[in-house]
């Protein structure tokens, strides 16, 4: 099981800073979780980059198979 991890406008948008998931890649993860804000959370999860296990990916048919975390990360300012 995988913790994802929801960092500024994608934690606005979905309504937790965390979640679990057994799904088998990150796009399944992703569309099983429901959202508070459903509209926007589709649109920012193109814009997404996602670190699994610290690694960074766009490419959400990621396999999960012995993943701990991901971190979903919005595009953002600052430094």
């Amino acid at each position: 099981m995988a913790t994802i991890r929801f960092f500024a406008a994608a934690r606005a948008a979905v309504g937790v800073d965390t979640l679990d998931t057994s799904a088998p890649t990150v796009d399944a993860a992703l569309a099983a979780v429901e959202a508070a804000d459903p509209e926007r959370w589709t649109a920012l999860q193109e814009r997404c980059s996602y670190l699994v296990d610290g690694v960074t990916t766009r490419d959400r048919g990621t396999a999960l198979d012995g993943v701990a975390v991901v971190d979903v990360m919005p595009p953002f300012a600052g430094g």
